[in-house]
Parts: C-alpha cells; structure tokens; sequence
C-alpha cells in the first residue's frame, strides 16, 4: 500500500514545542476549533490530552494579552503566568455550544483576571476602589492631553478633562508609588547620612509604666496589708486562687471576691467613680 493511501490519524500526539509558524491566527482558530470539538466527544485521557493542546496553541493568545500590562511594577512572567492560568480555566470551562470560537470566550476571561489580579495583589498599600478605576483614565487623559497641547498637561486640566476634581487627580497620582513603595532604607534625596527608618518615631514602653507607677501607686498604698498581699500573690508571684486561700485560710470563692472588691477599689480611687474592675497588665504589676 503506498503512503499515500494511508488515512492521516484524527488528532497528533501532544506536543507542546509545536512550531508558534504553524498557529497563525486562522489555522489556530480553525485547528482550536477541531480539537474543542474533539474534545466534546471524548472522555477520560484522551480528553484531557486534546485540551492541553488547545491551551498549548493559545498560549501565545494569552501572553499577548498579558504583555499590554507590561512597565506597571509587575514583571511580564508573573503577567503571562496569571494570563495562562486563566486560559486554562476558560478552555476547562467552555461549552462548544456557544460557538466555534474560543477567543470570545476567553478573551474576556483572561483580560478579567489580569485586571483583577492588579486591583488585588499587587498593591502593597491599597488605595480606595474609586482611586485604582480613576488612575487608566486619568493616564490616557494626559497621554491625549500632551498631544494636543505639547506639553504635560497641569492636574487640573486633567481633571477636566476626564470629569473629576483637581484632588482626585493628585491622590491618584500619589497612589502610584502604593503598588511598589519605596525602601524604608532608602534615603531622603539629598540626605545620605540617614535613611528613612532612621527617622521613624519608636515606641518607648517605659512610658507607659512610669504612667502605672504615678497613677496605681498612691492607689495601690491606700489598701490594706493583706489587700497588697493578695494582690502580690496573684499578680507578682502569679499564684492561683486555690495557692491564695490555702495560705490565707479561706476558700477558693472567697478570695475571688476579694480580688474583685479589691480590683473595684483600685478603679475607684483612680477614677473617682464607681466601675467595674480594671484590666491588669505588666504596667500594673510593675507598679
């Protein structure tokens, strides 16, 4: 029988180093087309195989769509990566019922996972939603604008122009550095000796318990000696109730209540008023 005569096979094996020369855009069309409808008649591996060749051969679909995010603080792999994972789900979730074409399908899909994609994980500080829809408008509103105009166009005659305030234009402009902010070590522009972190206010804890000390200790000296002892055990020497009433001599719901009229008292004399008891902290028992 000569070679010829021999019926070529319905489907190629899976090869994803196929030549991107033999997916032009009508033969991709067409051969995604065959393959989608293959599929629909298929099942188990050899489904799944003919899938994978239609994402193979719309992989350079998807990187397309992806490069027009490129220059945005993202790198173009981490793009293409979230563009083919959404091509992968569109071909996994096409019905052929909608057509022979899968870009009008996937198309969408993809550009939608990508937008949505920056409006939630690139940006480090996030602005409000209103800010991140305004920034495209506002780019090719002063794109247009320095055209016409052969110059920068000024923060108001943008906002003009798209239809907001001059604020709205500045806090979107100021938000562009929110996706991928500058290093806390960088440093002030012409001020080497010092970075940024440098100038940052700490915390100083000892603050805070010299303000325990001045206010619960004249409070702490108006109780009784055994009213200071219970309160020693409980909260310096971290003793549980049980451990106070053995050595007091009383029960175990007895000194609850004496830690509480106690813990009462302490607020009172703070506040001049009557309350519930206050929250004890490490300042506190320091104090």
């Amino acid at each position: 029988m000569s070679s010829s005569a021999i019926a070529e096979p319905v489907h190629q094996p899976f090869d994803p180093l196929r030549s991107r020369a033999e997916a032009e855009p009508d033969d991709r069309k067409q051969r995604t087309a065959a393959l989608i409808s293959q599929a629909a008649a298929s099942e188990g591996e050899e489904r799944r195989l003919l899938l994978d060749q239609v994402i193979v051969l719309n992989i350079p679909v998807a990187k397309a769509l992806a490069s027009r995010y490129r220059n945005r603080g993202q790198p173009l792999e981490e793009l293409e990566q979230v563009a083919c994972l959404a091509l992968t789900k569109a071909v996994h979730g096409y019905d052929p019922a909608r057509g022979d074409d899968l870009l009008v399908f996937a198309v969408p899909s993809i550009l939608g996972e990508l937008k949505r994609y920056f409006r939630d994980a690139t940006w480090t500080v996030r602005p409000p939603r209103r800010i991140q829809e305004l920034r495209p408008r506002l780019t090719a509103a002063e794109e247009e604008l320095t055209q016409q105009l052969g110059r920068p166009p000024r923060p108001s005659e943008i906002a003009k122009a798209v239809g907001c305030t001059t604020d709205d234009v500045l806090e979107a402009h100021e938000s562009g550095t929110c996706a991928s902010p500058d290093s806390l070590n960088d440093s002030p522009p012409g001020d080497a000796a010092f970075s940024w972190i440098d100038r940052l206010p700490s915390e100083e804890l000892g603050f805070k318990r010299a303000e325990a000390v001045a206010v619960l200790g004249p409070a702490c000296r108006g109780l009784k000696h055994r009213d200071r002892r219970i309160l020693e055990m409980r909260f310096y020497e971290q003793k549980t109730q049980q451990q106070i009433a053995d050595e007091l001599g009383v029960t175990q719901v007895q000194v609850s209540r004496l830690l509480q009229r106690i813990l009462t008292d302490l607020r009172r004399s703070i506040t001049g008023r009557r309350g519930t008891a206050p929250k004890v902290t490490k300042a506190t028992k320091a104090a």
